[in-house]
């Protein structure tokens, strides 16, 4: 009995079947693999369309911000332009031009006009949006005193229009 599990034909038989399970196998693990890939490329070109998407709509939005950002820049510039606000624009330029004086006042004409014209640039920086507005923090915080009108000597007001000192005007 035991021989004839073993003849040839017999052996040949069982070589066959273990064949058809190898194959049977190899081929199962081929469609596995061939759908799986299928799902990846599937997934992959999903997760592609929805980046582009994200990324046209953060175009769109950087596009309306530079504009809006656009659109505040010129209103400032506009609002700049009125009366009232050039002169508390220099009202403002001179109070940081004094304070730069105070802490550094050697020679006291030199050095104003220094200061005036760094609170100018910086002034000029900030309305660019360059700089970080510290005219904001004034208006939230307060500046000590709530706008009160304090008249100017004619020789000091004609100076201050010109960009002249008080002293060279007199």
């Amino acid at each position: 009995m035991f021989k004839e599990l073993l003849s040839p034909l017999n052996t040949f038989i069982y070589g066959f079947v273990l064949c058809g399970i190898f194959l049977a196998q190899s081929w199962w693990a081929h469609f596995k693999t061939k759908r799986e890939l299928k799902r990846y490329k599937g997934m992959l070109s999903d997760k592609l369309e929805l980046d582009s998407k994200q990324n046209q709509d953060v175009k769109k939005e950087q596009t309306s911000l530079k504009q809006e950002n656009e659109n505040l820049r010129m209103q400032v510039a506009r609002l700049n332009e009125r009366p009232d606000n050039k002169m508390q624009r220099e009202l403002e330029i001179l109070s940081r031009a004094e304070k730069q004086m105070v802490i550094s006042a050697p020679g006291f004409a030199p050095a104003w006009e220094m200061a005036k014209s760094a609170a100018l640039t910086q002034l000029e920086d900030e309305e660019k949006g360059r700089s970080f507005p510290q005219k904001v923090f004034r208006k939230l915080i307060g500046s000590g005193s709530s706008q009160s009108n304090v008249a100017l000597p004619e020789s000091a007001a004609a100076a201050a229009k010109n960009g002249t000192t008080a002293a060279t005007a007199a």
